[in-house]
């Protein structure tokens, strides 16, 4: 499937050009710089970091960029994965990221089930501090990619 996936025109398109890849990863690093960017913010903010700034108000505006940055960068991982899969998915450091991202989506997905933004309690700490350790380990997996 992935073969199939590489060799048809959108995929050729996208590895084809001179600027188009790497346009595409650039906007993919954008727009992750701006959902990690969110998310830390928020996190750090919940961990009691700048007590003063109120929380919903905080959160409104990193969810609010969190998610069109989040779906910029699934399109464009998305994107650059139909053009690149048989090269990629043997690579140990992109599936890691992979299984980090789905990770930190279903914590992100149970915290805000919980409802706990407002009251964080033991358990969501916890998930606060996964949070912040699976971002970062998600930027060393993605890094890692061009290296492994």
């Amino acid at each position: 499937m992935l073969a199939w996936l590489s060799d048809t025109a959108f995929a050729a398109w996208v590895r084809g050009g001179t600027w188009t890849y790497p346009l595409i990863e650039s906007v993919h690093i954008a727009a992750f710089a701006v959902l990690v960017g969110a998310v830390v913010v928020l996190d750090l903010r919940l961990l009691g970091v700048a007590r003063a700034l109120d929380v919903r108000r905080l959160s409104r505006l990193a969810l609010g960029a969190a998610l069109p940055a989040a779906t910029v960068a699934a399109a464009t991982g998305l994107t650059m994965f139909v053009a690149r899969g048989p090269e990629l998915w043997p690579n140990l450091a992109f599936r890691v990221k992979l299984v980090l991202l789905a990770g930190l989506a279903v914590n992100a997905a149970i915290f805000h089930i919980r409802d706990v933004m407002l009251r964080p309690d033991p358990l969501a700490r916890l998930q606060v501090y996964a949070s912040l350790v699976g971002w970062f380990a998600v930027i060393i997996a993605g890094r890692l990619i061009a290296y492994v």
